[in-house]
């Protein structure tokens, strides 16, 4: 009995024994095998892992000039940990910064809520993005402060001092991004505006790993298997623009002095060809060290001059918006060619004027479009508005509107830059409410002449131009023509078919083109090739804004473009002649000797802008 007692306590000893040496095996399995944490810490002990950062893609203009490269950048870093005996003066002395800078640094790194990638253990980011000639006394210091490195990086270069909203810049990233991207740690930089934040992704590659050997002081021994488990890092794609550089920086000469925008388009593709925004500036002041403090300068200029109007500013399109209307009253059968309303002196109907300019009435359209007549577009609007085909005004304007969104207002044209404007478009649910249901094509008169609510992008004004060259489609406009090893979206290249009919288009190309022969374009006119145009002068608080939109040659597109100069008067003072010499410019691929001394005459022409008219 007593045996068989002995024999069963044997057996439940025997199976604790093997239960806790499997649950230990077990154990050390998970450990070992199945989670890293414990392996990664070992590792952590002797081994370095490095990133190897990609280099960014280059920029091209549209004839394979470089505009943006890379040039060597360095960030110093620090381990937390590893900050002993450090002579806190000597460090800021060799970096040229304050020891205020120095102790605010420090916080904001140990800081979790500023840096919730923290780690005492891990390289942090002390500072970015500095040149060779900041850290050189630093570098040969550096043996002196224990648990600082430096690492090299790359910065942005500018071969042109142009195109800075169009190009963007490059910029630390913030808690948000990184949330949003895990491929971003504290201290890497990002896209902020422009094409660098539109093609971050394409541009900014793949990051790489150097796992190195470190010593029980945490020293660098070497490579790790002489690099047989390193990443290499991934270059990221080049991009080649639509833009062409010489036209750019003709464009940001001619708009010296002044507010407003130049936009032009290659209709055929729907390439951007230039993007002038001013006021503007250079863009290697938003690059290296210095970014935040001259971003900080310039943002608080009163003239704006982050601002990129290109996209971002909405204004009357003014008599510029006359060719849309052409074109829909023609569509509509409201108007054909022979149709003749009067001016005497403007718009004149149940005691309410639109003023015009001196010319012959009653007039058709085609010499309305040239002398940009009021009278004739305001006629053509309120019939059409008061129509009984269309039994009620509210249902009259939506068919008008829908007119206007398919020629590219009223929304975003989908351009591959961040931040563009949509302008508007007023329905009638917004006069409905405006007016309490009781409104009319007089109410509403000033849409006629592109005044009143509706509000365009310069972008969308070059746009009407490229649709009127091409006869009724456009193209989506985009800044980028390529990517190379990659692509763009297919929307780029997709024809956007306007619901009018080709003839109505070479109606309206003709009076643009009387325009120029004897209207208000004529200083556009040029024997080398066929001009088409048309002025605007959009009504404003001040003084009017000078508007051109136009394209050339008239049978075969290459350009089409507008101009928009804040407070520049009549179409004709500026808007005109300054289309009319980026046109000479990207067709003929140069100015004439006349035209050069045109450039120098209005790039020194200066607008006052005082504090009410910015």
């Amino acid at each position: 009995m007593k045996s068989r007692r002995f024999d069963n306590r044997k057996i439940v000893i025997g199976i604790m024994v093997i239960s806790v040496v499997l649950i230990y095996v077990i154990r050390l399995f998970q450990i070992q095998i199945l989670d890293t944490r414990y392996r990664n810490s070992a590792d952590n002990n002797a081994l370095y892992y490095r990133t190897v950062y990609p280099t960014r893609g280059v920029i091209y203009d549209r004839n394979d000039r470089m505009i943006v490269s890379n040039q060597p950048s360095f960030d110093v870093m620090v381990v937390m940990r590893n900050v002993k005996d450090l002579d806190t003066l000597s460090f800021c002395r060799s970096l040229d910064i304050t020891k205020d800078f120095f102790d605010s640094r420090m916080a904001d790194i140990r800081n979790r809520r500023k840096n919730p990638g923290y780690s005492p253990y891990t390289e942090q980011v002390f500072l970015a993005q500095m040149s060779v000639s900041e850290v050189a006394d630093f570098r040969e210091n550096m043996y002196r402060f224990n648990g600082f490195s430096i690492t090299q990086r790359q910065q942005r270069k500018y071969s042109y001092e142009a195109a800075a909203h169009l190009l963007g810049d490059l910029g630390e990233v913030s808690k948000s991004e990184i949330d949003n991207d895990s491929w971003y740690t504290q201290g890497d930089v990002i896209g902020k505006q422009g094409v660098e934040k539109y093609y971050e992704t394409q541009l900014r590659g793949e990051k790489g790993t150097e796992i190195l050997l470190k010593d029980a002081y945490g020293r660098i021994q070497g490579s790790y298997y002489d690099g047989e488990y390193d990443i290499e890092a991934v270059p990221g794609h080049n991009l080649r623009l639509g833009l062409d550089i010489e036209l750019q920086m003709l464009g940001e000469k001619l708009m010296q002095n002044k507010i407003g925008s130049i936009v032009a388009i290659e209709p055929k593709t729907g390439e951007i060809l230039c993007m002038v925004s001013a006021p503007s500036f250079n863009p290697s002041e938003l690059s290296g060290r210095r970014r935040g403090e001259n971003y900080q300068e310039l943002a608080a200029r009163s003239d704006k001059p982050l601002l990129n109007r290109t996209i971002q500013g909405t204004y009357p399109p003014g008599s510029t918006f006359k060719t849309s209307q052409a074109l829909t009253l023609l569509q509509e059968g409201i108007i054909d060619t022979k149709t003749q309303y009067p001016c005497h002196g403007g718009f004149m109907f149940r005691g309410l004027k639109v003023g015009c300019h001196d010319h012959s009435s009653p007039l058709s359209l085609n010499f309305a479009i040239a002398t940009s007549c009021n009278g004739y577009f305001c006629w053509g609007y309120y019939y059409m508005i008061g129509a009984a085909k269309y039994e009620t005004p509210q249902k009259a304007l939506t068919v008008w509107k829908d007119y206007m969104v398919d020629m590219g207002f009223g929304y975003t044209l989908g351009v591959d830059l961040p931040g563009e404007a949509r302008g508007m478009i007023p329905n009638s649910d917004y006069y409905d409410r405006h007016y309490n249901r009781s409104w009319n094509g007089l109410t509403t008169i000033s849409n006629a002449i592109g005044q009143g609510e509706v509000t365009l992008t310069p972008l969308q004004i070059a746009n009407l131009g490229a649709t009127i060259a091409n006869r009724g489609y456009y193209i989506t406009p985009h800044v980028v023509r390529s990517v190379e090893g990659g692509e763009i979206p297919d929307s780029a290249y997709t024809k956007h078919y306007v619901n009018v009919d080709k003839e109505n288009y070479e109606i309206v190309v003709k009076g643009m083109r009387q325009s120029v022969i004897d209207g208000t374009c004529r200083s556009a006119n040029n024997s080398n090739y066929l001009v088409c145009g048309k002025t605007g002068t959009a009504q404003n608080r001040g003084v009017d804004h000078s508007v051109f939109m136009g394209f050339a040659p008239m049978d075969d597109p290459q350009i089409a473009i507008a101009v928009y100069v804040e407070n520049g008067g009549f179409g004709a003072v500026y808007g005109v002649p300054i289309g009319a010499l980026m046109m000479e410019q990207y067709i003929t691929g140069g100015l004439s000797e006349a035209s050069k001394r045109k450039v120098e005459d209005y790039s020194n022409r200066v607008i006052d802008y005082g504090e009410e008219e910015r």
